[in-house]
């Protein structure tokens, strides 16, 4: 096989504390909004593939909900996923949030991933909120009698250190044939990722703890010749009380969050979108294994 024929391919996973920028790093290595982000913890509940074509090698990468002290179902199906993907991946990213008050569950990520043979590459995200001598101070921290394979310095959300990263991960991965083609960003369904996006817009909407307590389902998706897409979705709250909340008077806030949702869907996915939202109660969805089927957790984590 000739160099400019052999191809490397492999998967990637992004851990780290919730709020870490996951998924901000997830979305800027791919060049487009795979994964919802917001200001607000845990907002990942499922893990998120992106693909990335970097040169002669096929970057999957994993974008994990936050780890931290599950005390519900729902919360160690979640921290499940994110170890699970660990488990499968060629390397290991942990992503810190360097501004964050607290380095104690990035050092507990570690290391348990020590303790499971593994070694990471560490990422300091936020490097523009802190400075010179702060960084450099977490940096000896985290990597002070820990086995790290390298440490990049990154703004997430600006893209200061991305190439660098980009190019390290690309180098290092095995050699194999890709996996998907070459235009494809996601093995996300199509209707998966119509409700992500409406519930980002309900996170960025609603305060405090109300979006934890709402999930999106994409009921129905219905093509047509000039090639729009009809998207139906119910969102689920706990209480009776929730739904006005989320409807809002005269339905001034559900109809915020379509308007919104529907402009990100139409640019995600370069058609018309119709999009109808219904709003129900059902109390116990949390508790439902055909939620956690939907998004790929495990319901008896």
């Amino acid at each position: 096989m000739n160099q400019s024929d052999r191809k490397n391919c492999g998967f990637i996973a992004i851990l780290g504390a919730p709020n870490a920028g996951k998924s901000t790093l997830l979305n800027n290595l791919v060049g487009s909004k795979i994964a919802i982000v917001t200001p607000k913890a845990q907002t990942t509940r499922s893990r998120v593939l992106g693909i990335v074509i970097k040169g002669q090698s096929q970057l999957i990468l994993v974008d994990t909900p936050g780890i931290f002290k599950p005390k519900h179902r729902f919360d160690r199906a979640m921290v499940k996923a994110a170890w699970s993907a660990s488990g499968d991946a060629d390397l290991i990213v942990v992503i810190v949030d360097v501004h964050s008050k607290s380095l104690e569950k990035t050092e507990t990520i570690l290391d348990q991933l020590a303790a499971m043979g593994h070694e990471p590459i560490l990422v300091l995200n936020k490097i523009d909120q802190v400075n010179r001598l702060d960084l450099l101070a977490i940096a000896q921290r985290l990597t002070k009698e820990r086995k790290i394979r390298e440490t990049f310095m990154i703004s997430a959300l600006n893209g200061d250190g991305i190439d660098d990263l980009l190019n390290y991960l690309a180098k290092h991965l095995p050699e194999g044939q890709w996996l998907f083609p070459e235009d494809q960003l996601t093995d996300m369904p199509q209707r998966l990722i119509a409700a992500e996006i409406t519930r980002e817009k309900i996170f960025m909407a609603l305060h405090e703890e109300l979006p934890y307590a709402i999930t999106v389902y994409s009921d129905s998706w219905e093509e047509f010749k000039n090639g729009s897409v009809k998207i139906t979705q119910t969102i689920y709250v706990m209480r009776e009380s929730q739904k006005s909340i989320v409807v809002g008077k005269d339905g001034r806030q559900i109809k915020q969050i379509s308007q919104r949702a529907r402009e990100d869907m139409i640019d995600f996915f370069g058609r018309p979108v119709h999009l109808f939202l219904h709003v129900k109660t059902q109390e116990n969805w949390v508790e439902k294994p055909e939620y956690y089927r939907e998004i790929g957790l495990d319901y008896d984590a």
